[in-house]
């Protein structure tokens, strides 16, 4: 049988096996390249269109329609777009400021922005916390003309569809952001109360901006992606037991209010080891894990799915750190072949790189890398 790709990519979602292992590329920028990285794909390819951004601060390069269709990707992108005030750039200097007030620098010859100044990292009490000038949904998002942009592409695209927004969909992870990473670890260990006083404003701010979004596209995504990382390579960036006590409560809240406005399967972008709190992130409603970083810590495939595998679908897994860039085509076809055959029976397997794809990663095994689960993604799996 042949299947649209929201076909297979829902029955995958739900556990059964379609015709093919889905493929998701360029839907978000975990699953896109960096720009370098886009060029030499796109001169491999011989395509010449010009290269459009997705993420500034992280440099992801936004996948053309051709280069998806090319690797029969099986996701597009809703993207609510940031409201035109949201940043002010000084291109001169490679420099510009988001609506949090965080100032970002890319350094010359540097692939990425860092961040040069965070507005709370002086904050020493509440009072400051509560005094900072907390951005607003209207500040943050646009969402003129989102909800027929969203009826069209339901309507009129095969495809599966992935909703994401330019703002707030990281609870955790915009705590050290603010603060400074830091800052934020003496925070936990010595003042609870500051931490709660970033996390309530924090998920205040992504339940109504994400709120504003769903409201125009709820029925329409079949995913909706959030990003918070937890894990590092060897472990957890908390311990299990902060996490419970200290975050998993606000995510909770936050994730709650997702499903109740949308029947979307929701993606939770987390890098590192975190296999230790992979059972709360099921329990407070993640659908979706990505991307399943093979090579940290407790993070082996095989064990993933035994563990795992009947109460959540996993998105990524084809290695950045050492195969793709350092990979002969023939490992890399092995390692496509081998998470296909780890993560890919009865169903709740998308296929995508660990992360963006850095420019490192030579364009021959980022084609390798799709063809081969073309060739042997097809269910029932092979062993060859």
């Amino acid at each position: 049988m042949t299947l649209t790709s929201r076909e297979r990519v829902l029955l995958a979602l739900n556990h059964q096996e379609p015709d093919r292992v889905p493929i998701i590329f360029g839907a978000d920028g975990s699953t896109a390249m960096l720009v370098p990285a886009y060029e030499n794909l796109k001169k491999h390819l011989g395509i010449t269109a010009k290269t459009q951004l997705f993420d500034r601060a992280f440099q992801y390069a936004r996948i053309d329609e051709e280069v998806m269709t090319h690797f029969q990707s099986d996701f597009r992108t809703l993207l609510g777009p940031a409201s035109s005030h949201c940043a002010s750039i000084d291109g001169l200097n490679n420099t510009f400021t988001d609506y949090w007030g965080i100032t970002w620098h890319r350094p010359e010859d540097g692939y990425y922005y860092d961040m040069i100044s965070q507005p709370l990292q002086g904050a020493s009490t509440v009072k400051d916390i509560e005094e900072y000038s907390w951005p607003d949904a209207e500040m943050i998002l646009d969402t003129n003309g989102l909800a027929e942009r969203a009826r069209l592409l339901y309507q009129e695209s095969p495809y599966a569809i992935l909703g994401i927004h330019d703002g707030i969909s990281s609870i955790f992870e915009t705590t050290w952001y603010l603060r400074g990473f830091a800052e934020f670890m003496f925070d936990l260990a010595s003042d609870l109360e500051m931490v709660h006083a970033l996390l309530r404003h924090l998920t205040d701010i992504a339940k109504t901006t994400t709120a504003k979004y769903l409201k125009e596209v709820g029925p329409y995504i079949d995913v909706y992606r959030v990003g918070d990382d937890f894990g590092m390579q060897n472990g957890t960036i908390i311990s299990p037991k902060m996490f419970r006590e200290v975050v998993k409560p606000y995510l909770a809240e936050y994730y709650s209010m997702i499903h109740n406005m949308t029947d979307a399967k929701l993606m939770l972008h987390s890098c590192g080891s975190v296999r230790a709190i992979m059972g709360d992130l099921i329990e407070i409603g993640v659908d979706i894990l990505n991307p399943v970083q093979i090579r940290a810590k407790d993070m082996e495939p095989e064990e993933l799915k035994a563990e795992f595998g009947d109460k959540l679908s996993f998105c990524g897994g084809i290695d950045t750190q050492d195969t793709l860039p350092n990979g002969t085509q023939k490992e890399v076809q092995e390692e496509v072949q081998r998470m296909m055959q780890a993560l890919a029976p009865n169903g709740g397997y998308l296929l995508a790189s660990v992360h963006a794809i850095q420019p490192d990663v030579p364009p021959e095994n980022v084609c390798t890398m799709f063809e081969t689960a073309l060739a042997y993604g097809q269910y029932p799996l092979s062993s060859k």
